[in-house]
């Protein structure tokens, strides 16, 4: 580790501890250079793999895409925030067991549909109606009845019935 003083490659670690999270370690250093004491801190890194658009063009996997996906299909619904990020710990945690290099769009999407599914009806029909493209009036009514009956696809009555 350089010193951050002098750039020296000559350091010590004096103390070790643990976060209060357990999720990270801090190190405190000393430059056996300068004698100046500085703080660093080791935190596992994982990469998450590249999301592939149905275009075929590959983008970073970006978290903030994710909460702005449920921002917008939750604007002006009663769902806190902390709900919000425990939905997005789960959807990574589900990417990441995975242990793909490559994910696709889509596969990303369902995992947004399920936990807001789970959170707020009328957001999950907001997202899908979006993702899935929805046409017609009657796929609003497939997907708004498929609510009603978990497990069973329900195929909309005939007009005038």
């Amino acid at each position: 580790m350089k010193c951050p003083y002098c750039k020296s490659d000559e350091t010590a670690v004096i103390d070790t501890r643990v976060s209060e999270d357990g999720a990270s370690i801090r190190r405190r250093r000393e430059c056996e250079s300068c004698d100046k004491r500085f703080t660093t801190y080791e935190r596992v890194e994982l990469a998450m793999p590249v999301v592939v658009k149905a275009s075929g063009f590959r983008i970073a996997y970006d978290r903030e895409r994710v909460r702005t996906g449920f921002a917008r299909a939750l604007h002006k619904r009663p769902v806190p925030t902390q709900y919000v990020d425990a939905a997005i710990d789960r959807i990574e945690q589900r990417i990441l067991a995975r242990g793909e290099r490559e994910i696709s769009s889509r596969t990303v999407g369902e995992m947004v549909m399920q936990e807001l599914k789970k959170m707020d009806s009328v957001a999950y029909i907001r997202f899908a109606s979006v993702y899935e493209d929805f046409q017609r009036v009657d796929e609003f009514r497939e997907k708004v009845l498929e609510l009603k009956r978990p497990g069973r696809k329900v195929r909309p009555r005939a007009q005038g019935k």
